[in-house]
Protein backbone atom coordinates (compact mmCIF):
# COMPACT_ATOMS: atom_id res chain seq x y z
CA UNK A 1 0.00 0.00 0.00
CA UNK A 2 3.06 2.72 0.99
CA UNK A 3 4.48 1.28 -2.22
CA UNK A 4 1.20 2.50 -4.08
CA UNK A 5 1.16 5.96 -2.55
CA UNK A 6 4.67 6.74 -3.19
CA UNK A 7 4.06 5.96 -6.98
CA UNK A 8 1.10 7.93 -7.21
CA UNK A 9 2.83 10.97 -5.23
CA UNK A 10 5.84 10.75 -7.72
CA UNK A 11 3.50 10.36 -11.12
CA UNK A 12 1.71 13.47 -10.11
CA UNK A 13 4.83 15.53 -9.43
CA UNK A 14 6.36 14.19 -12.46
CA UNK A 15 2.57 15.30 -14.31
CA UNK A 16 2.64 18.83 -12.93
CA UNK A 17 6.17 19.16 -13.55
CA UNK A 18 5.53 18.31 -17.60
CA UNK A 19 2.30 20.71 -17.12
CA UNK A 20 4.39 23.42 -15.79
CA UNK A 21 7.05 23.19 -18.69
CA UNK A 22 4.80 23.07 -21.31
CA UNK A 23 3.17 26.85 -19.91
CA UNK A 24 6.52 27.89 -19.38
CA UNK A 25 7.47 27.09 -22.88
CA UNK A 26 4.10 28.63 -24.55
CA UNK A 27 4.78 31.61 -22.27
CA UNK A 28 8.74 31.16 -23.53
CA UNK A 29 7.75 31.56 -27.12
CA UNK A 30 5.16 34.48 -26.64
CA UNK A 31 7.78 36.46 -24.68
CA UNK A 32 10.14 36.18 -28.00
CA UNK A 33 7.74 36.93 -30.43
CA UNK A 34 6.53 40.17 -28.50
CA UNK A 35 10.02 41.12 -28.18
CA UNK A 36 11.54 40.12 -31.44
CA UNK A 37 8.45 41.54 -33.48
CA UNK A 38 7.31 44.54 -31.99
CA UNK A 39 10.75 46.84 -32.88
CA UNK A 40 10.13 46.47 -36.60
CA UNK A 41 5.88 46.95 -36.10
CA UNK A 42 6.97 50.54 -34.18
CA UNK A 43 9.72 51.60 -36.35
CA UNK A 44 7.53 51.08 -40.10
CA UNK A 45 4.64 52.12 -38.20
CA UNK A 46 0.98 49.84 -36.99
CA UNK A 47 -1.04 51.51 -40.00
CA UNK A 48 1.65 51.21 -42.63
CA UNK A 49 3.13 47.76 -41.43
CA UNK A 50 -0.27 45.64 -41.00
CA UNK A 51 -2.39 48.02 -43.77
CA UNK A 52 0.58 48.68 -46.46
CA UNK A 53 -0.15 47.08 -49.53
CA UNK A 54 3.25 46.69 -50.90
CA UNK A 55 5.92 44.57 -49.74
CA UNK A 56 9.75 45.46 -50.93
CA UNK A 57 12.03 44.31 -48.36
CA UNK A 58 15.21 44.51 -50.43
CA UNK A 59 14.48 47.53 -52.53
CA UNK A 60 16.54 50.77 -51.98
CA UNK A 61 13.93 52.45 -49.73
CA UNK A 62 11.72 49.15 -49.19
CA UNK A 63 8.84 48.97 -47.79
CA UNK A 64 7.08 46.66 -45.64
CA UNK A 65 3.02 46.42 -46.25
CA UNK A 66 1.64 42.97 -44.95
CA UNK A 67 -1.89 43.65 -45.72
CA UNK A 68 -1.88 41.15 -49.24
CA UNK A 69 -0.32 38.27 -46.89
CA UNK A 70 -2.59 38.56 -44.02
CA UNK A 71 -5.94 38.46 -46.88
CA UNK A 72 -4.50 35.88 -48.55
CA UNK A 73 -3.55 33.99 -45.24
CA UNK A 74 -7.62 34.64 -44.19
CA UNK A 75 -9.09 33.68 -47.17
CA UNK A 76 -6.53 30.50 -48.26
CA UNK A 77 -7.66 29.33 -44.52
CA UNK A 78 -11.20 30.19 -45.33
CA UNK A 79 -11.98 28.51 -48.60
CA UNK A 80 -9.33 25.38 -47.37
CA UNK A 81 -11.94 25.15 -43.62
CA UNK A 82 -15.40 25.44 -46.23
CA UNK A 83 -13.79 22.12 -47.97
CA UNK A 84 -12.04 20.14 -46.50
CA UNK A 85 -14.37 20.16 -43.19
CA UNK A 86 -17.60 19.43 -44.30
CA UNK A 87 -15.70 16.52 -46.09
CA UNK A 88 -13.85 15.62 -43.49
CA UNK A 89 -16.41 15.25 -41.02
CA UNK A 90 -18.71 13.59 -42.92
CA UNK A 91 -15.73 10.98 -44.00
CA UNK A 92 -15.69 10.59 -40.23
CA UNK A 93 -19.63 10.15 -39.87
CA UNK A 94 -19.47 7.57 -42.16
CA UNK A 95 -16.40 5.57 -41.04
CA UNK A 96 -17.48 5.52 -37.96
CA UNK A 97 -20.94 4.91 -38.15
CA UNK A 98 -22.20 3.98 -41.45
CA UNK A 99 -18.96 1.94 -43.55
CA UNK A 100 -19.01 -1.58 -43.41
CA UNK A 101 -16.42 -2.75 -40.91
CA UNK A 102 -14.60 -4.61 -43.54
CA UNK A 103 -14.30 -0.89 -45.50
CA UNK A 104 -13.59 0.85 -42.39
CA UNK A 105 -10.61 -1.34 -41.39
CA UNK A 106 -9.17 -0.39 -44.86
CA UNK A 107 -9.99 3.14 -45.07
CA UNK A 108 -9.12 3.87 -41.42
CA UNK A 109 -5.37 3.05 -41.85
CA UNK A 110 -5.19 4.99 -45.28
CA UNK A 111 -6.15 8.03 -43.26
CA UNK A 112 -3.28 7.77 -40.71
CA UNK A 113 -1.56 7.14 -43.63
CA UNK A 114 -1.84 10.61 -44.77
CA UNK A 115 -1.85 12.38 -41.76
CA UNK A 116 2.24 10.53 -41.91
CA UNK A 117 3.35 12.12 -45.02
CA UNK A 118 5.64 15.16 -45.12
CA UNK A 119 3.97 18.47 -46.50
CA UNK A 120 6.47 18.63 -49.17
CA UNK A 121 5.58 15.18 -51.10
CA UNK A 122 1.86 17.22 -50.76
CA UNK A 123 3.45 20.64 -52.92
CA UNK A 124 5.37 17.81 -55.28
CA UNK A 125 1.71 16.53 -55.92
CA UNK A 126 0.47 19.84 -56.11
CA UNK A 127 2.99 20.85 -58.80
CA UNK A 128 2.69 18.04 -60.23
CA UNK A 129 -0.88 17.71 -60.64
CA UNK A 130 -2.31 20.45 -59.75
CA UNK A 131 -0.67 23.44 -60.87
CA UNK A 132 -1.28 22.03 -64.48
CA UNK A 133 -4.16 20.97 -64.45
CA UNK A 134 -5.80 24.79 -62.85
CA UNK A 135 -3.89 26.02 -65.57
CA UNK A 136 -5.53 24.05 -68.41
CA UNK A 137 -9.28 23.82 -66.85
CA UNK A 138 -8.89 27.64 -66.74
CA UNK A 139 -6.90 28.50 -69.03
CA UNK A 140 -4.29 30.73 -67.16
CA UNK A 141 -0.77 31.98 -67.74
CA UNK A 142 -0.22 30.17 -64.69
CA UNK A 143 -1.36 27.51 -62.53
CA UNK A 144 0.46 28.46 -59.18
CA UNK A 145 -2.76 30.17 -57.60
CA UNK A 146 -4.55 31.13 -54.52
CA UNK A 147 -7.12 28.25 -55.63
CA UNK A 148 -4.31 25.57 -56.15
CA UNK A 149 -3.10 26.54 -52.90
CA UNK A 150 -6.86 26.49 -51.19
CA UNK A 151 -7.15 23.06 -52.83
CA UNK A 152 -3.82 21.51 -51.30
CA UNK A 153 -4.65 22.67 -47.99
CA UNK A 154 -8.11 21.14 -47.80
CA UNK A 155 -6.58 17.93 -48.59
CA UNK A 156 -3.57 18.54 -45.97
CA UNK A 157 -5.86 19.00 -43.10
CA UNK A 158 -8.08 16.42 -43.88
CA UNK A 159 -6.24 13.51 -42.12
CA UNK A 160 -6.36 15.34 -38.97
CA UNK A 161 -10.05 16.06 -38.87
CA UNK A 162 -10.98 12.86 -39.83
CA UNK A 163 -9.10 10.94 -37.08
CA UNK A 164 -9.98 13.35 -33.93
CA UNK A 165 -13.68 13.55 -35.25
CA UNK A 166 -13.47 9.47 -36.16
CA UNK A 167 -12.36 9.06 -32.04
CA UNK A 168 -14.81 10.97 -30.99
CA UNK A 169 -17.94 9.35 -32.72
CA UNK A 170 -16.50 6.54 -31.53
CA UNK A 171 -16.39 7.33 -27.86
CA UNK A 172 -20.36 8.06 -27.89
CA UNK A 173 -21.91 5.82 -25.14
CA UNK A 174 -23.86 3.33 -27.18
CA UNK A 175 -26.73 3.94 -24.68
CA UNK A 176 -27.87 7.08 -26.43
CA UNK A 177 -28.34 5.76 -29.79
CA UNK A 178 -30.18 3.23 -28.30
CA UNK A 179 -32.34 5.56 -26.41
CA UNK A 180 -33.19 7.35 -29.60
CA UNK A 181 -33.56 4.40 -31.38
CA UNK A 182 -35.76 3.32 -29.04
CA UNK A 183 -38.26 6.28 -29.46
CA UNK A 184 -38.26 5.74 -33.46
CA UNK A 185 -35.57 7.79 -34.83
CA UNK A 186 -33.99 5.75 -38.14
CA UNK A 187 -30.25 5.48 -37.43
CA UNK A 188 -29.34 8.16 -39.79
CA UNK A 189 -31.66 10.83 -37.82
CA UNK A 190 -30.02 9.43 -34.29
CA UNK A 191 -26.55 9.76 -36.02
CA UNK A 192 -27.18 13.31 -37.05
CA UNK A 193 -29.32 14.51 -34.04
CA UNK A 194 -27.53 12.52 -31.06
CA UNK A 195 -24.15 11.25 -32.08
CA UNK A 196 -22.81 14.15 -33.84
CA UNK A 197 -23.88 16.60 -31.23
CA UNK A 198 -22.46 14.38 -28.28
CA UNK A 199 -18.76 14.42 -29.66
CA UNK A 200 -19.37 17.81 -31.05
CA UNK A 201 -16.47 18.82 -28.42
CA UNK A 202 -13.85 16.50 -29.92
CA UNK A 203 -15.14 16.97 -33.40
CA UNK A 204 -14.31 20.87 -32.74
CA UNK A 205 -10.54 19.60 -31.83
CA UNK A 206 -10.28 18.20 -34.93
CA UNK A 207 -11.41 21.34 -36.68
CA UNK A 208 -9.09 23.50 -34.41
CA UNK A 209 -6.12 21.13 -35.23
CA UNK A 210 -7.23 21.10 -39.13
CA UNK A 211 -7.50 25.25 -39.08
CA UNK A 212 -4.16 25.12 -37.38
CA UNK A 213 -2.38 22.72 -40.40
CA UNK A 214 -3.89 25.50 -42.80
CA UNK A 215 -2.99 28.73 -40.90
CA UNK A 216 0.53 27.50 -40.30
CA UNK A 217 1.82 25.89 -43.76
CA UNK A 218 4.76 26.88 -45.72
CA UNK A 219 6.38 24.69 -47.57
CA UNK A 220 3.34 22.97 -49.55
CA UNK A 221 1.98 26.44 -49.85
CA UNK A 222 5.19 28.11 -51.31
CA UNK A 223 5.17 25.21 -53.75
CA UNK A 224 2.05 25.93 -55.55
CA UNK A 225 0.69 29.37 -54.70
CA UNK A 226 3.01 31.52 -56.62
CA UNK A 227 4.85 33.26 -53.83
CA UNK A 228 4.45 36.72 -55.27
CA UNK A 229 3.24 39.38 -52.96
CA UNK A 230 0.03 40.10 -54.42
CA UNK A 231 -3.04 41.38 -53.43
CA UNK A 232 -5.29 37.99 -52.84
CA UNK A 233 -6.94 36.94 -55.86
CA UNK A 234 -8.95 33.46 -56.47
CA UNK A 235 -6.27 32.68 -60.17
CA UNK A 236 -3.78 35.20 -58.82
CA UNK A 237 -0.36 34.01 -57.69
CA UNK A 238 -0.10 34.79 -53.97
CA UNK A 239 2.23 34.87 -50.72
CA UNK A 240 0.83 34.14 -47.66
CA UNK A 241 2.32 34.90 -43.91
CA UNK A 242 3.99 31.47 -43.29
CA UNK A 243 5.70 31.58 -47.00
CA UNK A 244 6.77 35.54 -46.40
CA UNK A 245 9.38 34.34 -43.54
CA UNK A 246 10.06 31.30 -45.35
CA UNK A 247 11.13 32.76 -48.19
CA UNK A 248 13.35 35.50 -47.00
CA UNK A 249 14.45 34.26 -43.69
CA UNK A 250 17.17 32.52 -45.07
CA UNK A 251 19.24 35.74 -46.94
CA UNK A 252 17.89 38.08 -44.56
CA UNK A 253 20.75 39.89 -42.44
CA UNK A 254 21.37 39.71 -38.58
CA UNK A 255 20.07 42.92 -37.30
CA UNK A 256 18.32 44.37 -40.32
CA UNK A 257 15.29 45.74 -40.72
CA UNK A 258 13.77 43.07 -43.02
CA UNK A 259 14.83 40.74 -40.37
CA UNK A 260 12.66 42.37 -38.05
CA UNK A 261 10.14 42.55 -40.01
CA UNK A 262 10.06 38.81 -40.21
CA UNK A 263 9.72 38.31 -36.79
CA UNK A 264 7.04 41.09 -36.90
CA UNK A 265 5.18 38.58 -38.98
CA UNK A 266 5.88 35.52 -37.20
CA UNK A 267 4.30 37.75 -34.06
CA UNK A 268 1.10 38.17 -36.55
CA UNK A 269 1.06 34.83 -37.38
CA UNK A 270 1.24 33.86 -33.68
CA UNK A 271 -1.65 36.09 -32.62
CA UNK A 272 -3.56 35.55 -35.38
CA UNK A 273 -3.94 31.47 -34.86
CA UNK A 274 -4.37 32.43 -30.97
CA UNK A 275 -7.22 34.56 -31.41
CA UNK A 276 -8.57 31.56 -34.07
CA UNK A 277 -8.38 28.85 -30.86
CA UNK A 278 -9.87 31.27 -28.81
CA UNK A 279 -12.35 32.27 -30.33
CA UNK A 280 -13.46 28.52 -31.43
CA UNK A 281 -13.13 27.57 -27.69
CA UNK A 282 -15.36 30.09 -26.70
CA UNK A 283 -18.11 29.22 -29.12
CA UNK A 284 -17.42 25.42 -28.06
CA UNK A 285 -18.45 26.30 -24.43
CA UNK A 286 -21.13 28.12 -25.17
CA UNK A 287 -22.21 25.99 -27.03
CA UNK A 288 -21.60 23.45 -23.91
CA UNK A 289 -23.60 25.73 -21.43
CA UNK A 290 -26.98 25.93 -23.74
CA UNK A 291 -27.24 22.37 -23.87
Amino acid sequence: MKTKNIIERLMSRVFFFCGMVSIAAVLLITVYMIIAGLPAIVEVGPIDFLFGTVWKSTAAEPQFGILPFILTSIWGTLGAVLIGVPIGVCTAIFLSKLAPPKLAAVVHPAVELLAGIPSVVYGLIGMMVLVPGVMDLFHLKSGSTLFTAILVLAIMILPGIISVSETALRAVPREYEEASLGLGATWIETVCKVSVPAARSGITAGIVLGVGRAIGEAMAIMMVAGNVPNMPGLFKSVRFLTTAVASEMSYAADGSLQKQALFSIGLILFLFILSINLLLNHFLKKGDTTK
